[in-house]
């Protein structure tokens, strides 16, 4: 049961920070919004290391810094393939890659999965990909270039959870410091970048625009938020949007709240023996885009289609089957 509740926290956290991300990236690159919420969220991870006991092992510090190479890159890939794809097809193919790879690892790992537990993971897989399926009006193209960086972005946000799983219990937020730290600086450069050369993500200009929904997620634990937005959102140049103090708090708040779930999942990860926690978790984090699309329907009045609304009740009703397995 602890797992299940530690596995929707984390994911509802997820969530919130990813809302927060995409109101922050209607004024700025989505890009320069992801590497100050990482800046930011490694500042609560530092008290962390005074609060709960914390052990830079060998260990500890690899898998941690395995994570935010693997946190890192699945960001620049989603970023990639949202630029290039329709969100609709592209949001749930990274869904659920995150949420499948952990779990087939865990199989070929001799994880023996009961009747049961399988039913619910495929029940929880559905909803990850009704929750994340929107309708797409840009007119983007499918290409199997864009299915491919999805795809191995998706593996990548799986990878952070195989990489936190490998962690010892006793490291307490030190993976966790680790890994943000290094996304700091790979997410910084790349923010760098993008500045420099003066174009969007997508390799636009200021005027340019990207597609974005409630349910996309660019981010990972190092799946950084950054954006889930609502419609075409302009991109302003980052040198000439304002950082008003709303703007600020809603970076600041992102940042928390990723760094939060950061702490969730590999609290997580470790609340148990069983080998069901893993896959569990795998599949749990993945349903993030449910908290990003409840905080837009009750702050933005955004509706949720009836297949969005179907996959919070099944991911729901999957939760609490896998609590009982």
């Amino acid at each position: 049961m602890l797992t299940v509740v530690l596995g929707l926290s984390g994911a509802l956290v997820y969530g919130f920070a990813d809302f927060l991300g995409g109101l922050a990236s209607r004024r700025l690159r989505p890009v320069v919004v992801t590497a100050v919420a990482a800046l930011v969220g490694i500042v609560p991870l530092l008290v962390g290391l005074v609060v709960v006991d914390s052990a830079f092992s060998g260990r500890a510090v690899v898998w941690g810094a395995v994570a935010g190479l693997a946190g890192g890159a699945a960001v620049l890939l989603l970023y990639t393939a949202l630029a290039i794809g329709p969100m609709s097809v592209l949001s749930p193919v990274t869904a659920v890659f995150a949420a499948c790879v952990p779990v087939v690892v865990a199989v070929l790992r001799g994880t023996a999965l009961s009747p049961l537990a399988v039913g619910m993971l495929v029940v929880a897989v559905v909803a990850v990909v009704l929750v994340a399926s929107v309708r797409d009006t840009s007119g983007a193209r499918l290409t199997a270039r864009g299915v491919a960086a999805a795809a191995v972005a998706g593996c990548g946000f799986g990878g952070i959870v195989l990489a936190y799983d490998m962690t010892p219990a006793d490291s307490g937020v030190a993976p966790l410091v680790v890994a943000r730290a290094l996304q700091v600086v790979l997410l910084g450069m790349a923010a760098v970048v993008v500045v420099r050369r003066g174009g969007g993500d997508a390799g636009g200009g200021a005027g340019a625009s990207v597609r974005r929904d409630g349910a996309g997620r660019p981010g990972g634990p190092g799946r950084l938020s950054a954006p889930a937005a609502v419609g075409r959102v302009p991109l302003l140049a980052a040198g000439r949007a304002r950082w008003s103090g709303r703007l600020v708090a809603t970076v600041v708040a992102c940042g928390f709240f990723d760094a939060l779930a950061n702490v969730f999942v590999q609290a997580g990860l470790h609340s148990s023996d069983d080998p069901l926690t893993f896959p569990v978790m795998s599949v749990l984090n993945a349903l993030y885009p449910i908290g990003t699309v409840v905080l837009a329907g009750v702050v933005l009045r955004e509706r949720l289609t009836p297949l969005q609304l179907v996959g919070i009740v099944l991911a729901f009703g999957a939760s609490v089957g896998l609590a009982l397995v």
